[in-house]
């Protein structure tokens, strides 16, 4: 098998890896989304519920957080986040957790799903081990003030949810 690293093609010595390459589009997709958020802040009624890895070797958070979540979490970015730096690799966060602020690094590697419920957008990265199920898109979700202005940011705990309740 022959793979090439970095933004070349995937090719192995019986074809191209399809998987792989739309994996890698997928990931760069969170990226400039989130370098987005990152510059202008989130727009409208957009927030993501992303759930991630937290045994990824690269997923960094706190002992108590991954003590309660031991395989993977699913974070919230709506009312409330701050400093959010996003890189090729991944992007770090903080969110409030309980009134506690707790810095996060979640790895574009580590990531399992990235649902964006006000426009029903959801990706889910599925390993190798995994079935391959039927992706059902996410219901709307009503939640935040509409119209033009950008709304004053709450300050809300963080919550991880079960993305159960976004399949129809």
């Amino acid at each position: 098998m022959l793979t090439t690293k970095g933004k070349g093609l995937h090719i192995m010595s019986d074809g191209i890896d399809y998987g792989k390459l739309m994996h890698r589009a997928m990931r760069g997709l969170i990226q400039e989304v989130l370098t987005g958020v990152q510059e202008h802040g989130l727009p409208g009624d957009h927030h993501f519920f992303i759930t991630f890895d937290t045994a990824h070797p690269e997923s960094e958070l706190a002992d108590w957080l991954s003590d309660r979540y031991p395989n993977e979490m699913t974070v919230v970015m709506q009312h409330w986040f701050d400093n959010l730096e996003v890189t090729d690799e991944g992007f770090g966060i903080t969110l409030n957790f309980g009134d506690a602020p707790e810095r996060l690094y979640i790895p574009y590697d580590a990531i399992k799903t990235f649902v964006d419920p006000s426009v029903e957008f959801g990706l889910r990265f599925e390993s190798q081990e995994e079935d391959d199920e039927d992706d059902v898109p996410p219901e709307p979700n009503d939640d935040g003030p509409s119209g033009g202005e950008k709304p004053t940011p709450e300050r809300k705990d963080a919550e991880v949810v079960s993305l159960d309740r976004f399949r129809k």
